[in-house]
């Protein structure tokens, strides 16, 4: 497996080994002992697939409080532009982004450690999207910024027109509007 790191520490990039013969391919998806070599020590406890059409945009969200979680996400079908937000208050890149795109062919995965919001653009007609997390689903803890906020500037590679929002993510506040965030821990 390899593994690259981004622009914003913490946030990886995986791209698995892929062996391929004439019956199809196997790779390894996870590793506890690689991955921790890389990221350090997670314990994912729960595993969540959706499913969504082209211009679907889920984002960009997170957890607050002690409800925070890290995700290791991967396409098995379709194509995405994930994104992950630093929203860590005192950070040195605060509400910088990276950006990569997901798909079921090229199988990279993307590590979003806690303090980061999280989103996905659908490219393809459709792609089916899991999420490893390091913390159960709280409701009472959800919580989002805006995806389309200026002062982000992500390029989610589809037509204004195209969008497709949730009722919750079309009312979500830019990050200067967002309240109780993350703050910045020095490693």
């Amino acid at each position: 497996m390899k593994i690259y790191r981004t622009d914003i520490e913490g946030v990886l990039i995986l791209e698995p080994d892929l062996f391929g013969d004439a019956r199809g391919y196997f790779f390894e998806s996870f590793s506890r002992q690689r991955f921790e070599e890389a990221a350090g020590a997670v314990d994912f406890v729960q595993d969540n697939e959706s499913k969504s059409r082209y211009g679907v945009v889920r984002g960009l969200h997170f957890q607050r409080g002690e409800a925070a979680q890290a995700k290791l996400v991967r396409v098995v079908s379709g194509t995405v532009l994930d994104v992950a937000v630093d929203i860590r208050r005192g950070s040195p890149t605060f509400g910088r982004h990276v950006a990569a795109e997901l798909s079921g062919e090229n199988h990279r995965q993307l590590f979003i450690p806690r303090g980061f919001a999280h989103g996905f653009a659908v490219l393809s007609d459709e792609a089916v999207f899991q999420y490893k997390c390091d913390n159960y689903y709280a409701p009472a803890s959800e919580d989002g910024i805006a995806w389309d906020d200026p002062a982000l500037g992500i390029d989610w590679r589809l037509p204004a027109d195209a969008v497709v929002l949730s009722e919750k993510d079309r009312r979500r506040p830019t990050l200067a509007e967002a309240g109780k965030l993350f703050e910045y821990r020095k490693p």
